[in-house]
């Protein structure tokens, strides 16, 4: 780790604590503050890939997934006014969810790098961001995987409604799911631009 990777590094923590912040934070009926932030992890492992390397990339989702376990562990602490404030279910989807996706953009970041520029970033974030959503909100709600930890109350999550007020009757957690896979994929289609800008910029004072 070199001192070039530091703004990369604070700003992965950066967005992990923001997300762990705006996460508790309603925005209309299925989604959260935390979904516009949480996407912009992609967006600087992708970054540091494009300049660094993998390897970089690799240690700056490292430090995040630490960051990540340490505002887990202190939600746990914090009671609101249904219970702790971040449920052990939650931290395990939110733990597992953050380092398989990441380490996967990681790698197919790296192994389509050498292709059209805008190429790798899309397709890596565009995978990792559907892994992302499938084994946080699969872990952390799913009653299937309730054996996890009984004592967490996920009732509420399984409740027959419209997929988004429209669609099939589906359990609730799946219509958050796909608000923020739907999130996820639109952030990874603007970010190609000022991924491009930034990338270039600092290649040529690299």
């Amino acid at each position: 780790m070199t001192r070039t990777h530091l703004p990369g590094i604070i700003a992965m923590a950066a967005i992990v604590v923001a997300s762990n912040i705006l996460v508790q934070f309603l925005f209309g009926q299925w989604l959260t503050w935390g979904a516009f932030t949480y996407p912009l992890a992609f967006f600087v492992t992708d970054i540091m890939n494009r300049v660094y390397g993998a390897s970089a990339a690799r240690r700056v989702v490292m430090v995040g997934f630490v960051v990540g376990l340490a505002c887990s562990l202190v939600g746990t602490q914090i009671m609101g006014e249904f219970g702790p404030l971040v449920t052990l279910r939650v931290a395990i989807g939110s733990a597992v969810a953050f380092l398989a996706a990441q380490m996967i953009d990681v790698s197919i970041f790296a192994a389509l790098r050498g292709g059209t520029w805008w190429r790798a970033p899309l397709v890596s974030t565009l995978i990792g961001s559907s892994i992302d959503t499938a084994l946080f909100f699969t872990i952390a709600f799913s009653t299937s995987l309730s054996f996890l930890h009984p004592a967490t109350n996920v009732s509420w999550a399984s409740e027959p409604l419209p997929l988004l007020g429209a669609g099939p009757v589906v359990p609730l957690w799946v219509s958050l799911a796909v608000a923020d896979w739907a999130v996820k994929l639109s952030i990874a289609l603007v970010a190609l631009i000022p991924f491009r800008i930034v990338t270039a910029r600092l290649m040529r004072s690299a």
